[in-house]
């Protein structure tokens, strides 16, 4: 090859010498050498933007002669592929105002292979050529780097996608959807946790394999298919990225379990497995990652709530209600603080006489947004995140300055207020404490309070609990138990414990009301009367709850039951109607039917106790 560099009585039109330099013919030789020598691909580019010289490896790389290369302007050799981005870079180089310009290039090689090269233009400065032209093979590089991502955005054991590559490909979709619409089906085996105890993790990992494997079959269509991938764990997804709406997403799904039900081979034995899906179908526009993969996650949920081994479909209202749930639960404690509870009384009444005996409780919430709320719909939430422990500690303590209220006012009219409790509140707090203070502080007498636990909270507790409800039972409070007969019924475990009352719960009691052919229940009677017999023979008191009719209330009295509550007798009223219907009575025993005028007594309906 034959060029020139800048040298005194140099040539510029020169083809067959080398490149020369103005120095000694020592540093000449020494510069050719390495030029020609270079693995590296190399060119001079003079201060007109021509090649001026090249060494072998840049004419190979090239596929072309020194001779046809210089002379061409650099911005226009076609092998390149510069766009006009690049070539404005490469005329600032050369101009002096920038020191270089780099790019990638996809090259063709001579043998037709396409190779990536690295293309690069650097100002030599005077007196020298303009600047050095430098086309390097970075193709195993490039190779090594997609290897190195490809491992790194793929799972080991599945060789799908992972969540990083997953949540790539979900942007996309989401920004670039052909169709403007994106669905993903997010399935969890179910059961998996015992495939990998009894079986080992390798075998596990054989099995995630597996329902990969399945998984990819499913997804496969005619334009190459839709993504699967391993997010973690057990947990697979499946993204549609052009979705035609709702009943493709249900399809695919009906498909993976199908898939899925099918029996695997594992460890020399045939294993059948289920999943639960949740399926999201809706318009990219508007839509992030972020909020796509939190309404999977809420559907799949449900899908496992719901029965496992089924594809559940997102559904807005009860996302709304989930979301409603959320923001009341974090709005509890501070409820609290404002005094946005109040308390309503349930009459409890005697059978045998009708007279008030007793009241129960209960709670409402005096939401700002929603409404008075009832305690279904809040207090398991307030017994997840722990504000059970103030709210029933309020509870408690307005409850019993009612009660000594109506003690001080009607000396002869004794009744006892019943107070609900929840296991988490011996667990969290010293209820004894909380009791015996509260008790103090209002100066109600022990034996007017009463704590009502659920049968399955006091059945399944040992330890704590059980000496709690001793030393208050030792202190003269009075225990119940309610909702008895839906929960564990231990009764051999019922006669330790120091339990004063059983509150029937009100499916035994409905079946006491007559139908349209005025026929009752009978196998609900048997059941009830062998409870009672069984209560007192214990020294227990029975209370049935959900008295709604006369009938049921002749029923209960006949069969000996001791006290009843229900719409029969009162709705829940403010604490000024009790302290009406106490004014209203004879203040000292026996005492006259303080309910029986009630404006609630004849209610009908199946509401139970709220």
């Amino acid at each position: 090859m034959n060029a020139t560099l800048d040298a005194p009585g140099g040539d510029p039109n020169a083809t067959g010498a080398a490149p020369r330099v103005a120095t000694d013919g020592h540093r000449e030789v020494g510069f050719r050498v390495a030029f020609d020598s270079a693995r590296l691909a190399m060119a001079l580019v003079d201060r007109s933007g021509r090649i001026s010289a090249v060494n072998p490896a840049f004419a190979q790389l090239l596929d072309a002669s020194a001779q046809s290369l210089v002379g061409l302007p650099v911005t226009e050799l076609a092998p390149l592929g510069l766009d006009r981005r690049t070539r404005a870079a490469c005329a600032a180089v050369l101009r002096g105002e920038r020191a270089e310009m780099r790019c990638t290039r996809r090259l063709k090689h001579p043998e037709g292979a396409l190779r990536w090269a690295e293309v690069g233009l650097v100002s030599a400065g005077p007196p020298g050529p303009a600047a050095v032209l430098t086309v390097a093979d970075v193709s195993e590089y490039r190779e090594l780097r997609e290897r190195l991502r490809h491992l790194e955005m793929h799972d080991p054991v599945t060789r799908l996608p992972n969540r990083s590559l997953f949540f790539e490909r979900l942007a996309t979709a989401l920004a670039e959807s052909a169709t403007g619409r994106v669905g993903l089906c997010y399935l969890d085996l179910d059961g998996f946790k015992a495939v990998n105890d009894t079986l080992g993790h390798r075998v596990g990992d054989e099995l995630l394999d597996l329902v990969g494997r399945r998984l990819v079959q499913c997804a496969a269509g005619p334009r190459g298919g839709h993504l699967v991938a391993r997010l973690g764990g057990d947990e697979f997804a499946l993204l549609v990225e052009g979705s035609t709406g709702t009943q493709q997403l249900t399809d695919l799904a009906d498909a993976v379990l199908r898939a899925l039900q099918r029996p695997f081979r594992l460890a020399g034995q045939r294993h059948t497995i289920s999943a639960s899906i949740g399926v999201v179908e809706r318009p990219s526009a508007g839509t992030g990652p972020t909020e796509l993969m939190q309404a999977a996650d809420t559907t799949l949920y449900w899908a496992k709530a719901d029965g496992k081994a089924r594809w559940t479909l997102f559904d807005p209202e009860r996302n709304a209600h989930r979301m409603t749930r959320q923001a009341l639960s974090s709005m509890l404690r501070p409820a609290v603080d404002r005094g946005e509870f109040a308390l309503e009384f349930q009459p409890i009444v005697g059978l045998s006489d009708e007279t008030l005996r007793g009241v129960e409780a209960l709670v409402r919430w005096r939401h700002p947004r929603f409404g008075t709320l009832g305690p279904k719909e809040f207090i398991g939430l307030a017994e997840e995140n722990g504000a059970i422990v103030p709210l029933g500690r309020w509870a408690l303590a307005e409850s019993c300055r009612q009660a000594r209220g109506w003690q001080l006012r009607h000396p002869g009219l004794p009744i006892y207020v019943s107070v609900n409790v929840a296991v988490r509140q011996v667990w969290d707090s010293d209820l004894v404490t909380d009791v015996a203070d509260v008790l103090e502080e209002t100066g109600l007498p022990p034996g007017l309070l009463q704590l009502e636990l659920t049968e399955n909270e006091v059945m399944g507790s040992g330890g704590r609990p059980v000496r709690a409800l001793q030393a208050l039972s030792e202190m003269g409070v009075r225990i119940a138990i309610d909702d008895f007969g839906t929960g564990y019924s231990n009764l051999a475990y019922l006669s330790r414990l120091p339990v004063r009352a059983l509150k029937l719960d009100g499916m035994f009691v409905r079946g006491f009301q007559a139908g349209q052919s005025g026929r009752t229940d009978r196998a609900d009677e048997t059941i009830v009367a062998s409870l009672v017999d069984l209560a007192h023979k214990l020294g227990l008191t029975v209370t049935a709850e959900c008295v709604e009719g006369p009938v049921q209330a002749e029923r209960l009295r006949r069969i000996g039951c001791d006290t009843g509550q229900g719409w029969h007798y009162s709705k829940p009223v403010a604490p000024e109607r009790i302290s009406a219907l106490l004014a209203s009575a004879p203040q000292e025993a026996p005492r006259g039917n303080v309910v029986s005028q009630d404006a609630g007594r004849r209610a009908r309906g199946a509401e139970r106790r709220t």
